[in-house]
């Protein structure tokens, strides 16, 4: 069995990349852990791990004492002078476990704690591979719909994460093996280990997506500038050209509106206004006022302005309970003021 063990850790090192040093240590206390859960909890106990030998050697240590009031923990003077003469009141003495007494909670232990590190060690492999996909889409597949709370886990290439009910997009539905992209916000260290966050109504989501859908945008000739995001129902994204022949809108929506749709099929049916950015402000907050029509913007300082449309213009450009003037507003970062213009 200690082989097997020994062999097992030797593995672990060649295929998980975990020290044996560290599976030493692990397995040192699990073990020293364990007898005295077997013995009691007030039981001194040392492990001497012998790697060339595949061997573990245990030992209790006990005080030496002029009279035992805990033998589990204590051994008498005299007792402790036939083990050796040099033994002394309040030396430690320390007495080899048998085998047979030790065998079964070796074996039992020694599983445990390489099942445990194999766990911590994919996990560790897997929170790796998600800091390097930091804000980043990652495809993943639905494996299991909490009905209680909403929670979607997720298979993500060999490991699992949570969907939280908070980060889906609003109204939409998942199946069990449906394949869908999520976007990985950050990965925490907490008390129980590290733990990443996925989401589907952040505004990166978006702005990767066209990455990923629009190769002019992959390749740097558009720029998306900003985005402004309400999940489930409308987002703004503004963008602009490096080539003076490429209209970075047209390319964006492409030929009979297909690579938005795309991008819209993919978020459950959200609306998506792209909006040419411009360097000047008075622009860009007209255009971010889309679909509305602007008479003309003032500006009253960097980062405020009125805005005059006609009177049949005003429901548009503010939009349904405000929506479309709030996300022009965090599109452009000015506070927008919209009046008519009589």
């Amino acid at each position: 069995m200690n082989k097997a063990l020994f062999a097992a850790l030797e593995m672990l090192e060649a295929e998980k990349g975990i020290p044996k040093e560290y599976m030493y240590e692990k397995l040192e206390a699990a073990l020293v852990n364990a007898y005295r859960r077997e013995m009691g909890g007030s039981t001194n106990v040392r492990v001497q791990i012998n790697e060339e030998k595949y061997d573990f050697r245990v030992f209790r240590q006990l005080e030496v004492v002029e009279e035992v009031t805990d033998p589990v923990c204590q051994i008498s003077l005299e007792a402790a002078k036939k083990l050796s003469k040099r033994n002394t009141l309040g030396k430690i003495v320390e007495k080899e476990v048998k085998p047979d007494e030790f065998r079964r909670l070796s074996a039992i232990t020694g599983k445990q704690v390489i099942v445990q590190a194999i766990r911590e060690a994919e996990r560790g492999l897997m929170m790796k591979e998600y800091e390097e996909k930091k804000e980043e889409i990652v495809t993943a597949v639905v494996d299991r719909i909490d009905p209680d709370t909403g929670n979607v886990r997720l298979i993500i290439g060999n490991g699992h994460a949570t969907l939280l009910k908070a980060e889906q997009i609003p109204g939409e539905t998942f199946e069990v093996g449906q394949h869908i992209k999520v976007y990985l916000i950050e990965v925490k260290k907490g008390e129980r280990g590290s733990f990443a966050t996925f989401s589907r109504t952040h505004s990166g989501l978006v702005k990767r997506l066209f990455e990923l859908n629009i190769p002019e945008v992959a390749d740097g000739t558009v720029i998306i500038k900003n985005v402004a995001r309400e999940a489930g129902s409308r987002t703004k994204i503004s963008v602009m050209s490096r080539d003076a022949d490429v209209d970075p809108i047209g390319t964006c929506v492409g030929p009979q509106n297909q690579r938005k749709a795309v991008i819209t099929d993919e978020l459950a049916g959200e609306k998506i206004d792209i909006i040419r950015f411009s360097e000047q402000p008075e622009e860009y907050v007209a255009a971010a006022l889309a679909p509305a029509t602007v008479d003309r913007v003032e500006m009253d300082g960097e980062h405020s302005c009125k805005v005059y449309v006609a009177a049949d213009q005003l429901s548009l450009a503010i939009g349904k309970e405000g929506q479309n003037a709030r996300l022009a507003a965090r599109l452009t970062g000015v506070k927008i003021d919209i009046k008519t213009a009589d």
